[in-house]
């Protein structure tokens, strides 16, 4: 009787429906730029698989849901749309597992031995706050110079006084000043700076709100891009946080596009 009725179950266990996921965190693209993007690839997704969308400050999560019977086929078919996915999207995939931005750059740096100071004026701490969410932090992570007045860029970064006053507090000299200056401050490898206008006062005409330089450094290289970011002040200082670890993400895995040189003057 009883061998009987495991028998049953397992002839049930034969018939059980399996789920596989799949992610891709990508950044840089809005929902609206996405959808065009992705439409075509979702044309031929079967039945069976689900994507999911979710976007926040240009970081974006897509996941991929099959459901079906067949555990071995299921798994092959899953692993193909996911490397299709991810060939779309090639230059711009922070991670093809469900990991937040920092969690990418806490890796990598903890990966090769590697140890990041950021310096921040319109992120305010953000950075250094996104970074520490991350168990293990303190592997890699060393300080944060909230610089948010010149003074302090001034005398604590050592940024050039003269590079403030005819640049401007928001400019490629002054980004790329505070993380050569928190670098050598905190005695780290790599480092991260922002300095701009998240609002909704402070704007001008050829630094309009929104305006962020964001620098970083890794050993002798400093890079730096102008953003303009939409958005009340709390998703400028969001979208600048998350740019300035993606630039560092794609410094550390060699793969960083210099931006079109761009003068602000």
């Amino acid at each position: 009787m009883n061998h009987n009725s495991n028998h049953t179950d397992h002839g049930k266990t034969d018939r059980k429906v399996h789920t596989e996921t799949r992610h891709t965190v990508i950044y840089g693209y809005t929902r609206q730029e996405l959808s065009k993007v992705i439409r075509h690839f979702e044309s031929q997704l079967p039945e069976f698989v689900k994507i999911s969308i979710d976007s926040t400050n240009l970081v974006t999560k897509i996941t991929l849901t099959g459901v079906n019977s067949g555990v071995e086929l299921l798994r092959f078919k899953m692993n193909r749309y996911h490397q299709d996915l991810n060939k779309i999207f090639s230059e711009e995939v922070v991670s093809t597992e469900d990991k937040s931005v920092a969690q990418v750059l806490g890796e990598l740096l903890h990966e090769r031995e590697l140890t990041v100071a950021c310096a921040e004026s319109c992120t305010g701490g953000n950075l250094a706050h996104r970074i520490v969410q991350v168990p293990g932090s303190s592997a890699y992570f060393l300080g944060s110079v909230v610089s948010y007045s010149n003074d302090v860029k001034a005398t604590v970064l050592d940024v050039p006084r003269s590079d403030i006053d005819s640049h401007g507090a928001v400019s490629k000299q002054v980004a790329e000043a505070m993380a050569v200056g928190v670098a050598k401050l905190m005695r780290t490898d790599c480092a991260i700076a922002t300095t701009g206008i998240a609002g909704p006062d402070g704007g001008t005409k050829y630094k309009p709100v929104g305006t962020v330089w964001i620098a970083v450094k890794y050993g002798e290289t400093v890079v730096s891009e102008l953003l303009h970011f939409a958005g009340d002040r709390n998703t400028v200082i969001e979208s600048a946080t998350n740019h300035g670890m993606v630039m560092l993400i794609n410094l550390l895995r060699n793969c960083y596009v210099v931006q079109e040189d761009l003068n602000d003057d």
